[in-house]
């Protein structure tokens, strides 16, 4: 059952159950049951779901347009593909502290997590202070959070100077011994996103790296090695060239 939300403070109509029903019939129809067997073949695992692809998902959000309140609603359903939805629909600069850890603590798995962070989190204005607070969270699908989002930073940031990554670094080299699946990939692939960003963030983290791969814990060692391939790479340092950093 969709729960009704109260008023928002802006004064605004919430959607109604039977606006949020209609959303999720739109989604049923296009649900396919090579989508819904996908989702185990991608190692996507939660609790209800329809079966609906990416781009069938992207078709309904660019239909639906920015709605906050929308968003909050399919967000509470909690069906998958209505979660998805709700990071293309929901307005970043409307999304509050209190609201991204309330949807994160919801994270099931990889799917959701990565999208809401790569889409609308990285987006917001607390960004950075949720990238420091999940990354020391018990939770498996939390502190991922914190490391998805530090990648998706890497690409959508463009304001932000070196000394944040630097610091996403450090927070990157503390969380390495966790090797907890879903945590490690996250890490690594911050590693790697931040090392790509510019020539003098390549050199910080290829030096974060290179004591990873020399480490003793098995964890450190795998993220260490697996990202000084890419970031040494010549295709990464062409890209890069001989340029400093800007910033």
């Amino acid at each position: 059952m969709v729960r009704q939300r109260p008023p928002t403070k802006k004064g605004g109509k919430d959607p109604s159950t039977e606006d949020i029903q209609a959303v999720l019939a739109s989604l049923k129809r296009l649900s396919t049951k090579r989508d819904r067997d996908n989702l185990a073949r991608f190692g996507i695992i939660a609790g209800k779901t329809l079966g609906v692809s990416m781009s069938n998902i992207l078709v309904v959000a660019k239909k639906l347009g920015r709605n906050h309140e929308l968003a909050a609603g399919l967000w509470d359903t909690g069906v998958y593909e209505a979660r998805m939805l709700a990071a293309f629909v929901d307005e970043p600069q409307g999304v509050t502290a209190a609201q991204m850890d309330r949807w994160c603590r919801d994270f099931d798995n990889w799917g959701i997590c990565d999208t809401l962070c790569f889409v609308l989190f990285d987006r917001t204005p607390h960004a950075w202070a949720k990238v420091a607070k999940w990354s020391g969270s018990r939770e498996e699908f939390v502190k991922r959070a914190s490391f998805a989002l530090l990648w998706g930073l890497t690409v959508h940031d463009k304001k932000s100077g070196d000394e944040q990554f630097v610091q996403g670094l450090q927070l990157i080299e503390r969380a390495a011994p966790d090797d907890r699946h879903f945590v490690k990939k996250s890490v690594n692939m911050a590693l790697r996103a931040i090392g790509k960003r510019n020539l003098a963030l390549n050199k910080a983290a290829v030096a974060v790296a290179g004591r990873l791969a020399e480490s003793s814990d098995a964890s450190s060692r795998w993220i260490g090695k697996d990202a000084l391939r890419e970031l040494t790479s010549p295709k990464v340092r062409s890209r890069l060239g001989p340029r400093t950093s800007k910033r």
